[in-house]
């Protein structure tokens, strides 16, 4: 796989650091999974962490944090069948899905519009998280559109190109609020992504504007 686009330095920092919000860390750690580069830049980044740590005067403990860890781990939702330890739904999609969505809840493909469809992610621990993935038919351009936040992109199967370039499996892309772009699949075949959002896609036209409850803002 030849992956030319990748995430960029300050989000493999965040992701490396555990800064980065539940759902654009699981579409990067899709794409650390896939890009050698990038999951050696991590260890990188990791390695240089824990020396800043071991350098680092220790901090004194609340006398109660003992209590509240163990009050944490005998609470309901982290025992066997209840809250974040219970098995999410999984929907059959079709598709091979990343090691990185295994604890994740999968919903099913639903159409939101000609030769689009769409399937909710639900991350653990995250019930606001909003991430998702995309099937788009060959030669389909999705809405033209912009970001209130960054959106992150992982191409899974397929390809798509907007105005910046072409992304191919294994690239991820990164836009923010100054991207405004319009991506269209490529025709030799449909196009499967997972996406997440920092904010809210904004999109533009009458079909963006028939879309825009599917995906919140």
């Amino acid at each position: 796989m030849n992956v030319t686009h990748h995430p960029g330095d300050e989000t493999l920092l965040r992701f490396a650091t555990g800064m980065l919000e539940a759902g654009p860390r699981i579409v990067v750690a899709v794409h650390v999974g896939g890009c050698a580069a990038c999951a050696a830049r991590v260890a990188e980044l990791e390695a240089a962490g824990g020396t800043v740590l071991e350098t680092t005067a220790p901090a004194e403990m609340a006398e109660d944090a003992f209590d509240a860890a163990m009050r944490r781990i005998d609470s309901p939702d982290m025992r066997p069948g209840g809250g974040a330890a219970a098995v999410p739904p999984r929907a059959g999609l079709g598709i091979r899905l990343p090691e990185a969505l295994d604890g994740c809840g999968v919903g099913p493909w639903r159409w939101i519009g000609p030769g689009i469809r769409w399937s909710r992610v639900s991350v653990p621990g995250d019930p606001n998280a909003n991430v998702m993935l995309l099937k788009v038919a060959a030669g389909r351009k999705l809405p033209e559109h912009t970001h209130s936040g960054r959106e992150y992109t992982q191409v899974l199967t397929g390809s798509f190109t907007d105005e910046r370039g072409r992304y191919m499996p294994g690239d991820m892309d990164e836009a923010d609020a100054e991207v405004e772009h319009q991506p269209v699949v490529d025709r030799d075949g449909e196009c499967i992504c997972i996406a997440a959002l920092e904010g809210n896609m904004r999109l533009r036209g009458f079909f963006g504007r028939m879309l825009q409850p599917f995906i919140g803002g």
